[in-house]
């Protein structure tokens, strides 16, 4: 199989000199070569290198974009797409230069139309945002990765979330979009309609595309009802097995839970110091269950019976909307209450997911080979859909605690992949697990590429991410 070499860029600087001055000239305070700004726009959430653009401009409508792109295409100078800096693999770094294009002041809500249970925002629009302004027309967007992304860049990485066993993913909850291509020409990919067999779902390969073939503007998504009742439980188990157990019997009897997350002994410990809770340190099941209050008791009652039958304890529920509040502020805030476990160390965070089958036996597998390994790394996860997250802490110094890690990500991945998994669930390819591709996705990696070169044949949009050089 061969990726071919023109995906392989060289950097141009008087090239990047003639679009930095013609930018600066029509967008003025709103384009900046700043080196504070730079790096901010570069990758810097994990421990992998910041490579940082070579100017900034902060876009304000989809025209603004579409300027910035014919310019860059013109000189074959690379754009890299910007949303709040959320993301885990190098999907904002800029390898090659080139200019990062902010989309954070294209922030309206353009339409909700209630009836049709679907809303338009520009890519900007966080989710919190979102959700804020929805909170009177009785509707909700449940996609929800833990942080304050922006709509634009969850949709550009197939963002999941502690909701998605219920309500899907990104690529479940996306209508269509409104796309900036790589020669500027702006693009609405599909209709309002809920269904179509009209040509090519371009709505589709453009979400999880990672800005890798055009830059996503607007959103058209999907809302959901807020639920008459909501319920939510937290029960231990002596084992990640037993909890792994419960979720797969859950899962397959059928209960249509909207939230199952996992929280191993390490990670409750670390909630615990951090969100001032006084949970046991076994392994912990936190749920939700959305619906009727008729329906929400009936799930409680069955959902109970498996804690039972795993082994679980503890069972207690917090129908209280502080309470729950509670505990899932304790589960976002769960990748800084980790960084309390090895004070100054760095996190590198990685997920995988797997049929939910084989859960259990990939999460005890993983967690056997974290304590081979000697890392303090705890394993958080959505695992009503098999995902399930790692968090190495790491001494940003040590050069052999970096290489044991990279290691031990290329086992997991290849652990996930080997069970009928991937590499990641939700977090996406960008830099760090392209090198997993090949592996994932075998032929089927050649026509990607022949995508690629088809739509993007200067490689301007985010070079170097999700497709390997390979030969």
């Amino acid at each position: 199989m061969a990726i071919q070499p023109q995906f392989a860029r060289t950097k141009d600087d008087a090239a990047v000199k003639r679009v930095c001055d013609a930018l600066a000239d029509r967008f003025g305070d709103r384009f900046t070569t700043g080196q504070a700004l730079r790096e901010q726009h570069g990758h810097t959430t994990t421990s992998m290198k910041n490579q940082i653009p070579d100017g900034v401009v902060f876009a304000q409508s989809s025209e603004d974009v579409s300027e910035v792109v014919k310019l860059c295409h013109s000189h074959d100078v690379p754009v890299i797409p910007f949303g709040t800096g959320s993301s885990l693999e190098g999907h904002l770094n800029a390898p090659y230069g080139g200019i990062s294009i902010d989309l954070a002041r294209m922030n309206a809500i353009v339409d909700v139309q209630a009836e049709d249970l679907t809303c338009t925002v520009q890519a900007g629009v966080t989710r919190e945002m979102l959700n804020s302004y929805l909170r009177d027309t009785g509707l909700f967007f449940p996609i929800d990765p833990g942080a304050d992304a922006s709509i634009g860049g969850m949709a550009a990485t197939r963002a999941s979330g502690t909701n998605a066993v219920r309500y899907g993913t990104m690529k479940d909850n996306v209508v269509c979009l409104k796309a900036v291509m790589p020669d500027g020409q702006i693009i609405t990919t599909a209709s309002r309609a809920k269904k179509s067999s009209a040509g090519y779902d371009l709505t589709r390969l453009l979400v999880g595309s990672e800005g890798t073939l055009g830059i996503i503007t607007e959103v058209t998504l999907k809302l959901s009802g807020i639920p008459q009742s909501v319920t939510g439980g937290i029960c231990n188990f002596p084992d990640l097995e037993s909890a792994c157990n419960a979720v797969i019997l859950t899962i397959q009897c059928g209960i249509p839970v909207a939230r199952i997350e996992l929280l191993d002994e390490l990670q409750v410990k670390a909630c615990n110091g951090y969100s001032k809770l006084d949970l046991a340190e076994r392994p912990t099941l936190l749920v939700e269950f959305h619906g009727t209050e008729g329906s929400v008791a009936e799930q409680v009652e069955l959902f109970s019976d498996i804690v039972n039958d795993c082994g679980g304890s503890d069972f207690r529920w917090a129908s209280k909307a502080e309470e729950r509040n509670k505990l899932w502020t304790a589960r976002h805030n769960a990748y800084w209450a980790a960084h309390e476990l090895r004070p100054g160390a760095k996190g590198l965070s990685t997920d995988a997911c797997v049929p939910i089958s084989r859960l259990a036996e990939c999460v005890a597998e993983t967690q056997k080979d974290i304590e081979e390994t000697g890392f303090i790394a705890p394993v958080v996860g959505h695992v009503g859909d098999g995902n399930f997250h790692v968090l190495l802490l790491l001494d940003p110094d040590s050069a052999e605690e970096q290489a044991k890690a990279e290691t031990f990500l290329g086992r997991l991945a290849h652990r996930a992949i080997a069970m009928g998994g991937t590499c990641t669930g939700e977090h996406g390819i960008g830099q760090g697990k392209m090198k997993y591709m090949v592996e994932e996705y075998g032929p089927a990696l050649t026509y990607m590429a022949a995508i690629k070169q088809a739509i993007d044949p200067k490689n301007i949009m985010n070079p170097g991410k999700i497709l390997p050089s390979v030969d």
